[in-house]
């Protein structure tokens, strides 16, 4: 059994970041970078809370499979 919770937000992230137009050869100054990457944390912390919810509420959540990962 493998927890894949965690995928998610991490496409989300990313796809956010390749939309918005510059934000991925922005610099780690740029308020474009900082701005688009909070858009994209919002955004995938609206569509994993759910699905985790949804997970631990039937007995699959990421401390229950520990248990496999040794």
């Amino acid at each position: 059994m493998t927890e894949h919770s965690g995928h998610p937000d991490r496409v989300i992230d990313n796809a956010i970041m390749l939309v918005v137009p510059g934000a991925m050869d922005a610099g780690l100054t740029s308020w474009l970078f900082w701005g688009a990457l909070a858009v994209a944390f919002a955004v995938a912390f609206v569509v994993t809370v759910p699905v985790n919810r949804w997970l631990i509420a039937r007995g699959k959540g990421h401390a229950v499979v520990h248990k496999f990962h040794h």
